[in-house]
């Protein structure tokens, strides 16, 4: 099974994107900001990272940067999930390592897209 690890600030968000990715067949973990989740893939590096931008702590921007560098940081799919919607923000989350960018509010369609052409499902 695969493993996804949510990163947002809301825990509503979190809770709504574990019920959809569950029901893909995804194993999930959780973050409420990007530098609990930068523990957790030292931990555990898992196949795919659902982000948000804007959080406390560290942002899903800085987090992503920081992933990248990690030892096997280059092989978890990262989908941003974001109100920001700006060319500049999609622009500098690709040039980071993103593999995919989404807009809240998202649902069950849109994630078993991306995620499917990214190859994870």
């Amino acid at each position: 099974m695969k493993h996804c690890l949510v990163v947002d600030d809301s825990r509503v968000i979190r809770k709504v994107a574990r019920r959809i990715l569950e029901e893909m067949q995804f194993e999930i973990s959780e973050a409420e900001d990007g530098q609990a989740a930068l523990g957790q893939c030292r931990s555990r590096m898992p196949d795919a990272v659902l982000l948000d931008w804007n959080m406390p702590v560290m942002t899903g921007i800085e987090f992503l940067r920081a992933l990248r560098k990690e030892n096997g940081g280059d092989k978890p799919v990262v989908l941003f999930c974001t109100t920001e919607n700006n060319i500049a923000h999609i622009t500098e989350a690709m040039n980071a390592g993103a593999n995919e960018y989404i807009m809240k509010p998202f649902d069950r369609d849109i994630l078993a897209a991306k995620f499917s052409e990214t190859g994870l499902v």
